[in-house]
């Protein structure tokens, strides 16, 4: 009997054609067999040279596959499951639709899977269950359907699972409770997931967040959630959840820097008359009409904002140089006295940010940077711009960075729309918008003014300084100039709030 023997570098060889021919083959679903799409890709260069495609050095296999922000708008194909030693799968923001195939269960491999800001639909595919080494899921801003899988518990690895901003239904299994590696779980901005939070959750000793925030999660908030001493980020905002965590937070969580909880945003009569009040000194002539508008004004559904500080979500340079295409022009939506703010996206938060970049160079551009992070840092309001996290680092050159991320409004600032400047939406605001928005600042000076621990005044309120989300709602921000005031009594504040609200409204009406 004869027997024979392949070479070593015949098998290399062959295995590698498997990738090229998987590779090519994906390349025409990705990008809906467009020529002009993902130009490398071809005969004339080894494909371990292609863009987005790593090999390992020692088999010439393919190991990671990483695309971002390209517009391929295509699919992903059958062919992905041939690529067996792949271990990063990285596809963000390349317009996919379509489903996820059943074949990714063939990649035994697999250890990062990220496929966030696409259009996948479809269920999340059991066999990815077969997955066994994977350590993170991300699969937000989809349009991902059905139940959350109760087969994670079986990736005994899984650190990170990102289901958020999909359309997914029914409840959190319990079974998420027994993957006791599971660091951050992300399901928020479901809009039809219900029911309770799971007491099996509390058994994730190493959970540090825990994002559950813009659901319809209903019930009592579980006790074991004490037992999370790793936890550093909560967020059930915007549920039907009832019961309380405890008030000394920082005891039992010593790494919590700030508690997103489920609260109404309630105002008082007394508020109410003050705020119309200040109004009707300067509008005498519509005081009725803003009084019957302010009582019947039914309250935005949006909590208190919360401000997380610096170290929360621990952002780097690195992280934001690529959340905004290394400070592209192309991202760029505004400058300033200190700096530009750009547009970008995270991986780790599920909405746009903006980024304030400080020029170090200015004068006062530090000082400025200080006193927004310190106003800002610890304030919980509606209609303050909601601060993420303040980063001070090192760029790529050495030099020293300084940024502050808040939350995009999509809108722009006012005076963007009040003069329908490039880059706003194009909104004619009529006399009732323009009262609602007046009363959101009014609301705000009365906060920083009245109700925070130390009084601060703004200093620099003027339309450019009010961002406006979808809801035509308005936010105050650029705090740069703001100023903590010690020791103010009762009558000082009352002239503070008027002093200021009058030099806004003057400049929004007249």
């Amino acid at each position: 009997m004869l027997v024979y023997f392949i070479p070593s570098t015949v098998a290399l060889s062959l295995s590698s054609e498997t990738d090229k021919v998987a590779l090519l083959a994906l390349k025409e679903k990705l990008t809906d067999g467009l020529p002009d799409s993902l130009p490398s890709w071809n005969e004339s260069l080894h494909f371990c040279e292609w863009q987005g495609v790593t090999c390992g050095r020692r088999h010439m296999r393919v190991s990671a596959l990483h695309l971002e922000n390209h517009t391929l708008g295509g699919t992903l194909g059958p062919s992905l499951g041939n690529l067996t030693f792949l271990r990063i799968l990285q596809l963000t923001n390349v317009f996919l639709h379509d489903k996820i195939p059943s074949q990714v269960g063939h990649l035994k491999r697999l250890q990062i899977l990220d496929l966030n800001n696409n259009n996948l639909d479809g269920e999340v595919p059991m066999e990815l269950a077969n997955c066994t080494s994977i350590k993170t899921i991300i699969l937000f801003k989809n349009r991902l359907i059905g139940r959350i899988p109760t087969w994670f518990e079986s990736m005994m690895q899984l650190t990170e699972l990102n289901l958020g901003a999909n359309n997914l239904v029914g409840t959190i299994p319990s079974s998420l409770g027994n993957v006791s590696s599971l660091q951050k779980l992300y399901l928020a901005n479901q809009n039809h997931l219900n029911g309770g939070i799971p007491y099996s959750l509390g058994m994730l000793s190493n959970l540090k967040q825990l994002t559950l925030g813009s659901n319809n999660l209903s019930g009592e908030i579980p006790h074991s959630l004490y037992n999370l001493s790793n936890i550093e980020y909560f967020d059930l905002e915007e549920n039907e959840l009832f019961g309380s965590l405890p008030s000394n937070m920082n005891l039992i969580f010593p790494n919590l820097v700030e508690l997103a909880h489920s609260k109404k945003h309630k105002r008082s009569l007394k508020k109410k008359l003050i705020v119309i009040s200040v109004i009707g000194g300067i509008l005498i002539s519509f005081i009725a009409l803003t009084f019957v508008h302010f009582l019947t004004r039914k309250p935005k559904r949006l909590p208190y904002s919360t401000s997380l500080q610096n170290g929360n979500m621990r952002v780097t340079y690195g992280e934001l140089h690529e959340a905004t295409n290394g400070f592209s022009s192309s991202n760029l939506i505004g400058t300033g006295s200190f700096g530009s703010v750009y547009k970008g996206s995270l991986p780790y938060f599920e909405r746009l940010v903006a980024v304030k970049v400080l020029n170090l160079e200015a004068r006062g551009a530090a000082k400025s940077f200080m006193a927004e992070c310190n106003a800002l840092g610890k304030m919980k309001h509606r209609n303050l711009v909601k601060i993420l996290t303040c980063c001070s680092s090192i760029d790529y050159n050495g030099e020293d960075f300084k940024a502050i991320v808040f939350e995009f409004m999509p809108n722009g600032s006012l005076e963007m729309m009040l003069h329908n400047i490039e880059g706003s939406e194009n909104h004619n605001l009529n006399f009732k918008q323009r009262i609602d928005i007046a009363l959101d600042v009014a609301h705000a000076v009365d906060y920083l003014h009245n109700d925070t621990e130390q009084p601060v005044v703004h200093c620099d309120i003027k339309p450019s300084n009010v961002l406006i989300d979808d809801d035509i709602v308005a936010h105050l921000g650029d705090f740069g100039l703001a100023r903590l005031i010690h020791g103010v009594t009762g009558h000082s504040n009352n002239d503070q709030v008027i002093s200021s609200t009058i030099k806004f409204c003057l400049s929004l009406i007249c």
